[in-house]
């Protein structure tokens, strides 16, 4: 036989005899061999890694070590102390009232913030033909520099700013205030603040669980009867826990980072009525040359960081997957 004949045959043409031959068996090891000798190019990551490392990592280990220390941030020389800047926190008053507003504000701006946000999110995720230009105004505070917007608001929020303006031209002068200089609204000014600058944001992931959801399942509850609250209680809810879970971590990692917004509107006065542990920590750097006690400042809220998110994300996930 020739080789254009001999060609039918290779391809699993019937022979002589009528019967194609059986197809050539592939076994899974094989394919699982083939596959797992592909190797992913991990070296692609290497300068990422150094430069990484070099910039965050190195840096911080080095910051970790003056946290046991008595340095002042300028003098070459400097002893070791083991934990007792870490004892000192503890003992520190203002160190003490730092941690219980950064907890206020991490607590205040995750659950309104969330709130507000799934309410737009809901709101634009309906048919009103404003959607569109609605989803970019509550979006477009979130890629606006936080220093821009506590100057903003710094003015706005002043004794004889907009706000306290308005209200005394619609004859409400009795709920003017000082914003910012009293020790009783600095602090749920500056969550105000936050909430209306990162709302939006948010709202965006949320319209993106939202916009997941199968309409068939509305319809489905629609027949079934199930009103606007049912609805939302029984289907939007369970299946936004996704969108919820990463909303949560962020918006609760932000408000105990929370630095710009109270150094730029209130420096944490009125007193310390609105201090936080990132900016305590760097007052006593830069302004009380305390830097090996700033260090610990930081370490402390690094740990209260990495524990408050492990425990929501581990809490979360189970409700996730319940």
């Amino acid at each position: 036989m020739t080789q254009s004949e001999l060609a039918p045959l290779a391809q699993g043409a019937p022979d002589a005899s009528g019967s194609a031959p059986p197809p050539k068996k592939t076994s899974l090891k094989t394919t699982h061999r083939k596959a797992s000798g592909v190797k992913a190019p991990w070296w692609f990551a290497l300068p990422a890694l150094v430069v990484f490392t070099l910039i965050v990592v190195i840096p911080s280990l080095r910051g970790s070590f003056y946290a046991f220390t008595d340095w002042d941030g300028l003098s070459p020389n400097f002893e070791f102390i083991g934990f007792g800047n870490f004892s000192r926190v503890f003992q520190d008053s203002a160190a003490g009232e730092s941690i219980a507003n950064t907890a206020m504000y991490a607590i205040g701006i995750t659950v309104v913030q969330n709130f507000v946000g799934l309410l737009l999110a809901l709101g634009v995720n309906s048919a009103i033909r404003s959607r569109n230009w609605l989803r970019v105004l509550f979006f477009a505070p979130a890629i606006v520099t936080p220093l821009i917007v506590a100057n903003l608001w710094q003015y706005i929020l002043a004794p004889q700013g907009a706000l306290n303006t308005a209200l005394r031209a619609v004859r409400l002068d009795f709920l003017a205030q000082d914003w910012l200089g009293n020790a009783n609204l600095a602090l749920p000014a500056i969550i105000s603040v936050v909430v209306w600058q990162f709302a939006g944001y948010s709202m965006v992931i949320f319209l993106a669980g939202l916009q997941s959801i199968p309409e068939e399942i509305y319809e489905a509850a629609s027949l079934d009867g199930a009103g606007s609250y049912k609805t939302f209680i029984n289907i939007t809810r369970p299946l936004l826990a996704p969108a919820m879970t990463i909303n949560l971590m962020l918006s609760l990692i932000g408000g105990l980072k929370l630095f710009d917004q109270v150094l730029i509107m209130t420096q944490g006065g009125p007193g310390s009525a609105s201090e936080s542990l990132s900016t305590i920590a760097y007052k006593d750097a830069f302004q009380f040359q305390l830097f090996g006690y700033s260090t610990a400042l930081t370490l402390v809220l690094t740990i209260f960081v990495a524990v408050a998110s492990i425990t929501q994300f581990v809490l979360l996930r189970r409700g996730e997957n319940k």
